[in-house]
């Protein structure tokens, strides 16, 4: 286990330097919850600033205090209009930039376009752009949870610290699924196995992994091996040149590795959105025997249909953390539960304004975690 205890943080929470200001970037209040439990865990004010929207839709930020010599946090969590976001977030840093703000730190706990991240055809790496928009407008730290592929740490030229939530759903196993010991952890496909084998052997449980199940674009084709247009006719083709065909894939039955019968599945994963494979990795379990099923991840997009789809299913909860607000998803379908990670943002905040060491919040973790 590697939760951080509550107690420990509660009793430092609030000393922090002066100099810190406490900004949110959205125009969208339902957006700034998460905000203001940061803030008061932090023991400071809200940044006095006004965000909003032109009759033209163009974004304007107006920053009603002196930054000038401070740490600035900016807090930037997203909505359903990601790109609205995204503008509102590179203004106000540009702002605090050219107002001479000492830092400007994000803190971006759902890292946007974080699954455009490879190479599709002749697509582009958008999450690379927006990492150079980000450090280009005048950000100098990043503080982000659960980034989709750890090495999007790297498109930074700056400090990134990517938090785990982890902790937090770990000890809501622990305390709200009374009989967790008979349970055994679920990857509904094998690119989720390392984070399942990583819940797993913290709670001392099984695993099982789901295979053959339909794979999502972003496992087929990712690489760029693809790019090169396909020759029209073989004449175009040296003939001394005989390319070997690659193989095309076949996807095969599904199948379940590992015992689900007679116990609790709970499938974990980093970001729900579409929810189409956890439906049907659910009912593939329901099939084999599991007799309840919970859904783990960090990141509750919950798009579209999803409420109305997880309430008609067979899933029996939906723990999500409060990285992005879903209160209205929460009441079309009292499935979904939240765990608030504001404690552990709040305290990497305190650490790097204070200029602390941030191990603490990374102990036991794992290069595969």
């Amino acid at each position: 286990m590697f939760c951080v205890p509550s107690a420990e943080i509660g009793a430092i929470m609030n000393i922090t330097k002066g100099g810190l200001v406490l900004f949110s970037a959205n125009s969208n209040s339902s957006c700034m919850e998460l905000s203001k439990r940061i803030a008061e865990r932090l023991g400071v004010e809200m940044g006095k600033v006004q965000v909003y929207q032109e009759p033209n839709r163009e974004t304007r930020v107006q920053i009603q205090e002196s930054v000038r010599g401070k740490d600035v946090f900016i807090i930037q969590t997203v909505s359903k209009d990601v790109n609205t976001t995204i503008m509102e977030l590179l203004i106000m840093v540009y702002a605090c930039k050219t107002s001479c703000a000492k830092s400007i730190i994000g803190v971006i706990p759902y890292f946007p376009y974080s699954k455009q991240c490879k190479m599709r055809k002749r697509g582009s790496i958008v999450s690379k752009l927006l990492a150079s928009m980000m450090c280009k407008a005048g950000l100098t730290h990043l503080i982000t949870m659960d980034l989709h592929q750890k090495e999007i740490q790297g498109f930074f030229n700056i400090p990134v610290d990517n938090l785990r939530a982890s902790p937090f759903l770990l000890q809501y196993i622990q305390e709200e699924i009374p009989d967790y010991r008979n349970a055994v952890i679920v990857a509904k496909s094998p690119a989720s196995a390392k984070r399942a084998q990583s819940f797993a052997e913290r709670l001392r449980l099984g695993i099982a992994v789901i295979h053959g199940e339909a794979q999502d674009a972003e496992s087929d084709m990712v690489d760029g091996r693809h790019s090169p247009p396909t020759a029209k006719n073989v004449a175009a083709i040296h003939p001394s040149l005989e390319i070997p065909m690659l193989i095309p894939k076949e996807k095969p039955p599904i199948t379940v590795v590992g015992d689900v019968g007679g116990r609790i599945a709970i499938i974990v994963d980093d970001i729900i959105d579409d929810v189409d494979s956890f439906l049907a990795a659910a009912e593939t379990l329901k099939e084999r025997g599991a007799y309840k099923i919970f859904v783990m991840a960090t990141h509750g997009l919950l798009s579209s249909d999803a409420p109305r789809l997880i309430e008609e299913s067979a899933i029996d909860e939906v723990v999500v953390t409060n990285t992005i607000p879903h209160e209205i998803q929460k009441l079309q379908c009292p499935k979904i539960k939240t765990v608030d990670i504001s404690m552990i943002l709040s305290e990497a905040i305190r650490r790097i304004h204070n200029g602390e060491s941030m191990s603490y919040l990374f102990r036991n973790i794992g290069l595969d975690d």
